[in-house]
């Protein structure tokens, strides 16, 4: 009898301190959340939009829109300059939604996050690495994509601008007279960025690297193989 009441004097504290502030509030309608998301992202208000959309997520983890409500958030933060936050959401949309039919658009959405960041040649942190592994996964996973061929022509671009990377740091090796690490990053250009508007330079600073170095027959090799495949190119026209 006595447990019977203490327990129901606690419960009777317990309430009197819940007062008008600690009210239990009901969870909010789905749809309720829907139109308040879409009336902020129509709003352009990216940031609250994304917000609510969230909110949908994992208040309704379990709901058909739970998917398009996470989808919808990655896209208001990209919107929103947010890259980071819809990284986050494409990477939880990826974790639990795998087969869904817009895992192509969220794949191609995670690259133009890191694409976004991709800066000068100079300061670039690594972006362009990442952006170009998700459009890769994205034309090989899904080649018949609405989005593949864009993904196609970024992918053109980044190993491009990666090549330009390499080549910037190369030159610079050779400026300061360290032949090694600039044939290495040189040899790595025309190894594995063959495609890139890069390579013809590239060959041409192999055969100046391995001049420099005293191995005319190397040398000679490079300079042979940029007149072979690239005869018409401006650093062909510069061999002596």
């Amino acid at each position: 009898m006595k447990k019977t009441f203490a327990l129901l004097t606690l419960l009777v504290i317990l309430a009197g301190c819940a007062g008008a502030d600690n009210k239990i509030v009901a969870e909010q309608p789905l749809t309720d959340i829907y139109a308040a998301a879409y009336e902020k992202f129509n709003d352009e208000n990216y940031e609250e939009a994304a917000t609510e959309f969230l909110k949908a997520e994992s208040q309704y983890p379990s709901s058909p829109w739970a998917a398009d409500a996470l989808i919808m958030a990655a896209y208001a933060q990209y919107l929103d300059g947010d890259f980071a936050g819809a990284i986050l959401a494409a990477d939880r949309f990826m974790r639990f939604h795998p087969g869904h039919k817009d895992v192509p658009y969220v794949l191609y959405l995670r690259g133009m996050c890191y694409y976004r960041q991709v800066s000068d040649v100079r300061r670039e942190p690594g972006m362009s690495a990442y952006a170009l592994q998700q459009f890769q996964t994205l034309v090989q996973r899904f080649p018949h994509s609405p989005y593949a061929k864009n993904a196609e022509n970024k992918i053109i671009i980044l190993k491009n601008y990666i090549a330009g990377k390499v080549m910037y740091s190369a030159r610079n090796d050779m400026a300061r007279e360290n032949w090694p690490s600039a044939i290495n990053r040189l040899q790595s250009v025309v190894r594995d960025a063959q495609e890139t508007a890069m390579t013809p330079e590239a060959m041409y600073r192999l055969a100046e690297c391995y001049t420099a170095i005293g191995l005319p027959e190397q040398a000679n090799g490079y300079a042979e193989m940029l007149k072979l495949n690239f005869p018409d190119d401006e650093w062909t026209k510069k061999l002596k």
